[in-house]
């Protein structure tokens, strides 16, 4: 099999299903914030951390690639004609999202209450956290707004809202372990 297929040379890509869209298509805008995501993420797995986190990167690799695929199929695509799911074995559940909280619960429990504003910095690895976050923000909104137009498993939307939150405490959580400074933010007056 080749990689390239000449297939979206014109400027047009497919969806699961077949259907041929604009590769400017909310949908694909959507699914590749997330890829682009998932590779922020890899960057994060990559650092010299803690092996527990890149265990807990890894399982959020593999729901963003069930995202992703989620985003993928169009509604009217999700049932095959014999009647069958056509992502069958794939699909985000409640556990995955509690796997999140769980995770953002055993974080803050070593870390001191927050009193500030926290401005991204202080260590490479900490700054891809944040980094992430902010991809992560972005594919939850074009994931929104996809969704008021073609609606989407509600499970894609509070998983993406979910894993912003953990990426944040996570940000948090490696400033403290790394012993990096943490800056606070301060209006001006």
């Amino acid at each position: 099999m080749k990689v390239y297929t000449k297939t979206g040379d014109k400027g047009t890509t497919a969806l699961f299903g077949g259907t041929r869209v604009p590769k400017h298509h909310i949908r694909i805008e959507s699914y590749g914030t997330v890829d682009e995501l998932n590779s922020y993420i890899g960057l994060i797995r990559d650092q010299d951390i803690n092996q527990n986190y890149k265990d807990v990167l890894i399982e959020v690799q593999d729901r963003l690639f069930t995202l992703g695929a989620i985003l993928a199929t169009p509604p009217e695509k999700e049932t095959l004609k014999n009647g069958q799911p056509r992502l069958q074995n794939l699909g985000l559940q409640d556990k995955d999202i509690e796997y999140l909280e769980n995770e953002i619960d055993t974080m803050e429990e070593n870390l001191p209450p927050m009193t500030h504003f926290v401005l991204p910095g202080g260590h490479p690895t900490v700054s891809y956290c944040h980094i992430a976050r902010c991809v992560c923000r972005r594919a939850e909104r074009l994931s929104v707004q996809l969704n008021e137009t073609e609606p989407t498993d509600a499970h894609v939307l509070t998983y993406l809202n979910r894993l912003s939150d953990y990426l944040f405490v996570l940000a948090r959580k490696l400033s403290y372990d790394l012993k990096a400074d943490e800056v606070k933010w301060i209006p001006r007056k």
